[in-house]
């Protein structure tokens, strides 16, 4: 997924620099994704830890992790169900009705088709979960396979704050269901939908990775058709682009970041933090560096690289830029 925040592309600078201070063997420590949003960063310390911790408040991002760090050991019958799946007919649901051209809402965030095998599928997984058919692990397997394919068909540019006024070729192709596929381990895990700073207060750990949100772009918004795949549930679609009723982030205000930051902090029961953070967000350099340094020993290393962008394709094209990347490195003591 082309997603705002994405570490894909820094991931070995993360694990490089973790690995620099906390040492190269993880296996005995507990590591603690906060704002995990798509998962990349816990996935990639999945196997080399104790156990990861990961959260998002947002639920499409639970519903990933669910999958992506809950789930341990093979899925039963697997590609049967892809299978079964991808041979549904369309039917005329909640997606098609509010957020395809066909429904009459005037919205075209799918293709007609992709509207309506979208709401096939996930009404199945649905009825196989409520008729015992499926454990709770395949649910969340089926559903973030179901959220990866559906983000491949939308017709965004990248994020769902609006869509675009034609379908553009990625868009008008038929949606195929692909197994989201996790990493096989030995060891349990941890996932949460939970606010981060009332989880922070009941988990403690070895490692923690902070990534939240830089700027006034709240994830709810930005993401909101994914959440309403995911819940499954019916509401009646806000304006223009059929928003959802959504919790906004303290960490996209510029007046209430640096308190929830500290607080944060100030309830972290871990030895190791790491924030993520670039030189586009809310809190200045200088301000991060003074919170930290209340609590332990800070250091910073960075790193530069290409920003988000949305797709090239599209009428809402963003110019590719190079920012910096920091990752604040605190040391409590």
């Amino acid at each position: 997924m082309n997603y705002i925040g994405s570490k894909l592309k820094l991931i070995d600078f993360v694990k490089k620099t973790i690995y620099n201070v906390v040492g190269m063997n993880l296996s005995q420590k507990v590591f603690c994704d906060l704002f995990a949003g798509t998962g990349i960063v816990g996935r990639a310390f999945k196997a080399e830890v104790k156990k990861v911790i990961s959260n998002d408040i947002e639920y499409y991002s639970y519903v990933l992790n669910r999958n992506y760090i809950g789930n341990t050991a093979p899925i039963p019958k697997q590609r049967k169900h892809i299978d079964e799946l991808n041979q549904l007919s369309p039917v005329k649901g909640f997606i098609y009705k509010n957020y395809c051209i066909g429904g009459g809402s005037g919205r075209q965030y799918f293709s007609d088709l992709n509207g309506g095998k979208i709401d096939a599928i996930r009404q199945e997984i649905r009825q196989l979960l409520a008729a015992r058919k499926i454990n709770t692990d395949t649910h969340y397997f089926l559903l973030a396979s179901l959220l990866e394919s559906a983000d491949k068909v939308a017709n965004t540019a990248s994020v769902y704050g609006a869509y675009l006024k034609h379908l553009k070729k990625s868009a008008a192709k038929e949606l195929c269901l692909e197994s989201a596929d996790f990493e096989i381990t030995k060891n349990k895990h941890s996932v949460f939908n939970d606010d981060s700073s009332e989880l922070i207060k009941k988990i403690d750990g070895d490692i923690l990775y902070l990534d939240p949100p830089y700027n006034e772009r709240q994830y709810g918004a930005n993401y909101h058709i994914l959440n309403t795949i995911a819940r499954s549930d019916t509401f009646t679609p806000s304006g223009k682009t059929g928003l959802r009723e959504y919790a906004k982030s303290v960490w996209c205000c510029a007046g209430k970041v640096q308190e929830a930051f500290e607080d944060l902090l100030k309830n972290a029961n871990f030895k190791y933090v790491f924030l993520s953070y670039n030189n586009e967000g809310l809190m200045p350099i200088s301000a991060v560096r003074q919170i930290m340094s209340k609590f332990g020993d800070y250091s910073v290393v960075s790193v530069d690289y290409q920003r988000f962008k949305a797709d090239r394709d599209s009428n809402r094209a963003h110019k590719a830029t190079t920012t910096k990347e920091y990752i604040h490195i605190l040391v409590k003591r």
